[in-house]
Formats: structure tokens, sequence, C-alpha cells
């Protein structure tokens, strides 16, 4: 990317501005020169199609660092949305949102468990590791979803009137404590469980 500054004649510094008005400047004067006789309009035909590549790079550059810098910003603000439970704001300002990486499908994800459409939040961590299939954050997450539905289907099958503790919506490590229950064993293997949840004040970070 240096190299296209350096045509325009301009430090990487340069403002947007300063940029367009050079890149103008440098039109203008090989419009002119691309007329003369022999290589000299040759060359400034050249250098007319060089100044143009370099100025659309850049520019699309500049574009794709601000689009990524706000959609940080954005993902950032969401997040405190979903701690505070402020569900359809944050579903309101994902949508907003351009740049739909798989930080946004993970987002989206935690959504929809909040909403408790845990299949469709299933599906969009699914997006998201096919996105960016290195990031831990979101196999993890996936794997502890997928430990909350087997233990739901396990409940369901053994004792169908038996209190789910997973159907209570919101945080399940600041929201699913306390509580009597049944017996230890039980107990224990519930907050075993809630373990393997989604930690959303840790998980959106």
């Amino acid at each position: 990317m240096r190299e296209n500054y350096e045509l325009l004649g301009l430090k990487e510094s340069a403002t947007d501005e300063e940029i367009t008005e050079r890149y103008y400047q440098l039109r203008a004067k090989y419009n002119e020169e691309r007329w003369l006789d022999g290589e000299a309009g040759n060359e400034a035909a050249r250098m007319l199609t060089k100044i143009e590549v370099a100025y659309n790079e850049i520019k699309e550059s500049r574009r794709q660092q601000h689009s990524s810098s706000t959609s940080k910003s954005a993902y950032e603000e969401i997040t405190e949305l979903l701690k505070n439970d402020r569900i359809s704001e944050a579903q309101m300002k994902l949508d907003e949102c351009y740049d739909r990486g798989a930080e946004w499908h993970y987002l989206q994800a935690v959504i929809f468990y909040k909403k408790n459409w845990t299949n469709d939040s299933k599906k969009q961590l699914e997006i998201a590791m096919q996105m960016d299939p290195d990031n831990a954050k979101y196999r993890s997450t996936y794997e502890k979803l997928n430990a909350k539905n087997e233990y739901q289907n396990q409940q369901a099958h053994q004792d169908p009137q038996r209190e789910n503790p997973y159907e209570r919506q919101g945080m399940p490590d600041e929201q699913m404590g306390g509580g009597a229950c049944s017996n230890c064993v039980s107990c224990c293997y519930t907050y075993l469980c809630v373990d393997c949840l989604f930690s959303l004040c840790c998980g959106c970070r």
C-alpha cells in the first residue's frame, strides 16, 4: 500500500481530503500530457492508469479500516446491551452493522439464545465457526450449547414434570443460581451443566 501513496507523492498519514486533492491534480496533469506525441504521451497514459488504480486502492483500504473500526465499536455496544438484557435494542444495533463477519453471527447466536431460540442460536454459531474455524470462543460456546441441549433432553425423558433449570431466560451464570434443590446429586449436576452453558458475561467479550 505504501507504493500507492508514493505514486501520489503523499505520506500514509495524509488526510482523505489531501489524497483526493492530489489525485485530481495528477489526473488533470496526465490527462493533458497523454495527447503529446510519441513516448511522452504513452507514458502519461500509463501514469493516468496507475494513479487511478492507486487512488481506488487507497480509498478502499481506508473504507475497510473505517468499517472494521465502526463494527468493533458497535459490537462492544451490543455486548453491553446483552449483558443488561436489552435484547431488542441489541438486535436493532446488530441489524445496522454493515460488516457481517463471524463475530456478527456469534452475537446473533447470543441474542437467539437469550430469546430461548436454541436451534437458531446453534445455526448462527455454526456459521460463525465456518467463517472463523480457529476461534476457540465460538467452538467452546457451541460445545456448551450442545451440552445444554443434551441435558434438557435427558431431563425431559426422565421426568417431564420436573422443572428445567435452563428455562429461565437471561445470563445463566447470574440468574440460574440459588433456589432449593431436591437432593445434593441433582444440585451438583445442575450446577455442573450450568457451567457448560453460554457464559454471556465472558463469552461476549
